[in-house]
């Protein structure tokens, strides 16, 4: 495919590089810049590429300010059996992004302007500037300033990485007042939040059954316990036909992860914390804030991204929670249609029927008799099956 306003190709590594990474950092939706490729799209390859890739977060963590860490991933691919490199660039909050050496200037500040890479003007960076996001996750000071990690630190020695006597500053969790920030609050061991996964009788909140908590503790391990429960709701159903046997989720679990855990990264924590709902008929996810300003519906459901705590989304890569930028959006459009999402200024839900033939109006999971689909039913809440006459 030809270059355009999202796609930037490039034979190696050359010295203009980082003014391609600030193009993409300062246009909405962000971008890729695929290395290995003439400018026509034919494919000439990288040598050496693991260096390369060393080399390419290296520089534009040095090389680019504010800070980039969780706006961008590297991605090592093969075409016609050649190596290529493709950096997936997020658009940034901070904006204006600039070259660190040329400073916040119209020498240091690009945008990209359909296929080509363009100095932004005074009048652009200020309006930029004007715009800045203020109040972000590390600019919040902790509401406590005694604070462990050694969840953390667990969570990434099982991933082979040893966090260095400089973790707490390379990961972004000390504010510029040098005291720690949000951030660090919310990845603590302790801390004052937690999210809530409620149970409801019946299809609308007018029984609530059960109502659990999920937090006090290190962000991930919430994450995971979340992860846990409602997985553990999300039965698969068993129907023999005379033709073959059919195993199906109620919900789709792979979306379903992407939705908690991106309501968990993406979720504006100055408002509030994410809420899980499960119901009769569906589930729904609730995440406090709409979309980040600069990223419109259409760029969201394009699967560009643009984080709303930059600084949350490393440390979920980092653990393999979140895969390369915006691969999330494309399983969960690959399951489900745009209609799920609904949108305000203040919250993102995410409601998640349950798959069409399988819900269970009249279930009783302790063994009592229903009717799906006109037949007569008995539903085993212990192994997720439905026993029919046949026994099965």
């Amino acid at each position: 495919m030809p270059e355009d306003n999202r796609t930037e190709y490039k034979r190696d590594l050359t010295e203009n590089f980082e003014k391609s990474v600030v193009s993409f950092l300062n246009y909405s939706g962000g971008g890729e810049i695929i290395l290995g490729f003439d400018d026509d799209g034919s494919v000439r390859g990288i040598n050496e590429s693991d260096i390369v890739q060393r080399q390419i977060v290296d520089r534009i963590r040095n090389n680019i300010r504010p800070q980039t860490l969780g706006l961008f991933d590297v991605v090592q691919d093969c075409v016609d059996n050649k190596n290529i490199i493709r950096v997936i660039v997020s658009c940034g909050q901070l904006r204006p992004y600039y070259i660190r050496k040329k400073g916040m200037s119209e020498v240091g500040c690009f945008i990209r302007v359909g296929s080509s890479v363009q100095p932004m003007s005074k009048q652009m960076i200020e309006h930029f500037l004007s715009k800045r996001q203020k109040l972000t996750l590390q600019n919040i000071t902790s509401p406590r300033q005694s604070l462990s990690f050694q969840q953390l630190a667990i969570y990434y020695s099982e991933k082979k990485f040893t966090l260095t006597a400089r973790f707490q500053e390379n990961l972004d969790l000390i504010g510029s007042d040098g005291k720690y920030n949000y951030v660090a609050y919310l990845l603590a061991d302790e801390n004052g939040n937690s999210m809530k996964v409620a149970t409801y009788a019946g299809t609308d909140k007018i029984n609530l059954s059960e109502s659990r908590e999920y937090g006090y503790r290190c962000l991930i391990t919430a994450a995971q316990k979340i992860l846990d429960r409602v997985d553990s709701d999300n039965r698969t159903f068993v129907f023999i036909t005379p033709q073959r046997r059919i195993n199906k989720e109620r919900i789709n679990s792979v979306a379903l992860r992407e939705i908690i855990i991106n309501a968990v990264v993406h979720n504006d924590y100055s408002k509030g914390v994410p809420l899980i709902e499960l119901f009769k008929d569906k589930i729904v996810i609730t995440s406090c804030g709409g979309l980040v300003e600069g990223l419109s519906e259409e760029d969201f459901f394009n699967c560009r991204s643009m984080p709303r705590n930059r600084e949350l989304m490393r440390v979920f890569r980092d653990l393999d929670y979140v895969e390369q930028i915006g691969s999330g959006m494309k399983r969960i459009l690959k399951v489900y249609d745009r209609s799920i999402f609904e949108f305000s200024p203040s919250f993102t839900i995410v409601t998640l029927p349950y798959e069409e033939g399988f819900i269970l109006p009249n279930e009783n999971i302790n063994g009592q008799s229903h009717t799906t689909n006109g037949k007569d039913s008995t539903f085993n809440g212990k192994d997720g099956t439905l026993n029919g006459k046949d026994g099965t």
